[in-house]
């Protein structure tokens, strides 16, 4: 998150000019140093932990670097590297307890990936005018906030399709039903929410609201490891 808010830095001037670097809260050359801490601790940490896990740290590092590098201007691949670095560490948190990853965690990963594209998605429309000042090809500037409303819709009803599969599956219990529910519930008002106005200020409101129901499907699942 450093390393994307130092390359983010001009763009944010635009888009986001409270954030600590354009706001001159924290200095660039700051949040390189703290950038490089930061990762120095966290390889260590997934060193001593196992291989399985240093091996997925350095994979997450490389989606990041080549996602602040050039992905971001891509669009969508950028916005499929962002989703994979939120996939991850449900993996990775699997390998370093059980050193395996069960079809429970490839769910919640998958459904974390899905929905998480369509808020990346949903933040372009936010960040339509400094995106287009710099060249950053989101599908809201390629194709317009219509069209990239309906994209983020899309993949948060895939991530909803996929959220009966651990019930039905019996990896989860009973206890899994409702809290997931309530999450399915949320995604699908946030989307109608969105068609009805794909405004940069109804789109903020939607990247923020997609965050509960994020945190409730995570407990969802924690919930279903109950017996």
């Amino acid at each position: 998150m450093i390393v994307n808010d130092y390359h983010d830095r001009a763009i944010d001037e635009v888009n986001e000019p409270e954030r600590p670097i354009p706001s001159g809260l924290v200095t660039p050359r700051e949040a390189l140093a703290f950038a490089s801490a930061t990762s120095l601790v966290g390889f260590a940490a997934a060193y001593f932990t196992s291989l399985s896990t240093l091996a997925l740290a350095v994979i997450a590092w490389a989606a990041l670097a080549v996602y602040t590098t050039v992905g971001k201007r891509s669009g969508l691949p950028g916005n499929f590297l962002v989703s994979t670095c939120v996939a991850i560490p449900f993996v990775y948190g699997s390998l370093a307890v059980t050193d395996a990853v069960g079809t429970n965690v490839l769910l919640l990963a998958s459904m974390a990936f899905l929905s998480n594209t369509g808020r990346e998605i949903t933040k372009g429309i936010i960040d339509v005018e400094g995106d287009q000042l710099h060249d950053v090809k989101t599908l809201a500037v390629r194709y317009g906030t219509r069209n990239a409303a309906i994209a983020a819709v899309v993949f948060y009803m895939l991530a909803v399709s996929l959220s009966p599969l651990p019930w039905f599956l019996r990896l989860v219990s009973h206890w899994f039903i409702v809290l997931v529910a309530i999450a399915d519930l949320g995604l699908v008002a946030s989307s109608v929410a969105l068609l009805r106005g794909y405004s940069r200020e109804k789109a903020r409101m939607v990247k923020k609201s997609v965050l509960l129901w994020f945190m409730i499907g995570l407990s969802a699942f924690l919930a279903g490891s109950l017996s």
